[in-house]
């Protein structure tokens, strides 16, 4: 992490942090930032409408958005400046925000990186085939996993933004919305499931998963690109081909009618 953006922020979020707690604060200016992202592409109500409410509320105890603004123009450039890295997961254990609040340990960057360059393989291949693949992580925390994914493919000279598709789950909605966050400024497609991943996980395919009760979705910028948005378009069409084939098949079978001889028997002229 650039200790330059590191100081630049803790040093304007502390100022934040004069009438209200440490974690107070985080969670609200996440929350806007989340909400501010999501609202530029995700339009589906009645998520729209709330996450502007929740926006406005958020701004107004941060006191305005002059100093969220400027936090998140450091995000933007720190990772601009240095993608391999989870800027805010490390801010988070700085400001013992897991410690102390949750009982968090987020996995240093370092080791989610040597995971993600030990466990992803070559993807040509089924890239070749099916055009695109999905990474998950089922206890997503700030996304460094995801992050190290990413950044792990593009050292592989793979277009992430067009081939592969990021699902992270956590039942922490704050540190959901980090790796939301995150994830949005690099440009990676996918989405985010507030959510229980033991009791209630993501289901239905990853391109368009099925949104049950008690989960709730965030669904990155480019998720809804054209490139993401003809693939599921196209997915739709090849699920209601195969559909109406297993229809038709069904209908062929019923249709059928079946005839027995039996050669042993003699007929008489």
């Amino acid at each position: 992490m650039n200790s330059a953006s590191k100081k630049e922020f803790l040093d304007l979020f502390k100022k934040l942090c004069y009438t209200r707690s440490s974690w107070e604060v985080w969670a609200d200016l996440i929350t806007a930032m989340a909400c501010s992202l999501s609202n530029v592409t995700d339009r589906t109500e009645p998520r729209f409408e709330s996450r502007e409410k929740e926006y406005a509320k958020c701004i107004k105890r941060l006191g305005g958005v002059e100093k969220p603004a400027h936090l998140f123009g450091i995000i933007v450039n720190a990772l601009e400046r240095d993608p391999d890295q989870d800027f805010l997961g490390s801010l988070y254990m700085e400001l013992n925000l897991g410690n102390h609040w949750k009982g968090q340990f987020f996995t240093p960057y370092t080791v989610s990186r040597m995971m993600a360059e030990t466990t992803i393989g070559s993807c040509e291949k089924e890239i070749e085939e099916k055009g695109w693949i999905s990474v998950c992580d089922p206890c997503v925390g700030g996304g460094a996993m995801l992050i190290a994914a990413a950044n792990t493919l593009q050292r592989q000279q793979i277009n992430y933004q067009n081939h592969v598709l990021f699902v992270g789950q956590d039942i922490d909605r704050v540190v959901g919305m980090m790796a939301y966050i995150q994830l949005s400024l690099m440009g990676c497609p996918g989405y985010i499931v507030i959510g229980n991943s033991l009791t209630n996980p993501v289901v239905g395919s990853p391109l368009m998963p099925a949104e049950q009760e008690g989960q709730e979705f965030w669904y990155t910028p480019l998720y809804n690109s054209k490139v993401w948005h003809w693939r599921r378009a196209f997915a739709v069409m090849d699920s209601m081909s195969k559909e109406k084939s297993k229809f038709k098949k069904q209908v062929n079978q019923e249709n059928k009618f079946y005839f027995f001889f039996n050669f042993d028997k003699e007929v008489e002229v």
